[in-house]
């Protein structure tokens, strides 16, 4: 039995649908964050992006998202050493660090739900920014323990 791509195939060498497919939708990049002018630390919010669908935990525009939303990033190979804020969890993470994917990744369920039901993903805990009456008020959602416990099991 052949191994699984993500087993075998570098996150450079990667097609796009395989570098797409290891997304697990769990909208954790999604989150709006800010940076603690005092310390430097990376501090996420329970706000989403407008463009995130709450229910899916996927972008609702991910083709013209760059567009809708410039400061988007583009998440890339050469990115993810440099990107210290992505959750633990995250595959493109966990591949790069050489962990491995974990159990409720829907590529290793077979089940686009197991991510929610692991509660790894946003789903019903966040608001959209285009909630919010003032871009200020980002700060009294701030939820710096929020990724503290996701994913870190292997």
């Amino acid at each position: 039995m052949s191994r699984p791509f993500w087993e075998t195939t570098p996150l450079d060498r990667m097609s796009p649908e395989q570098w797409e497919s290891l997304c697990d939708g769990c909208g954790l990049c999604c989150l709006v964050r800010f940076e603690d002018a005092d310390t430097g630390e990376i501090i996420p919010t329970r706000v989403h992006c407008r463009l995130l669908d709450a229910g899916t935990c996927r972008c609702s525009d991910y083709v013209h998202r760059k567009r809708e939303v410039p400061d988007c990033i583009t998440l890339t190979p050469d990115l993810i050493p440099r990107l210290g804020w992505m959750p633990k969890s995250c595959a493109y993470r966990r591949i790069h660090e050489g962990r491995g994917l974990a159990d409720w990744h829907p590529l290793v369920s077979g089940d686009p739900e197991s991510v929610h039901r692991a509660g790894v993903s946003v789903r019903g805990q966040t608001i959209s920014e285009a909630e919010l009456e003032h871009e200020d008020d980002m700060v009294d959602h701030a939820a710096p323990d929020l990724l503290d416990e996701r994913g870190l099991e292997d």
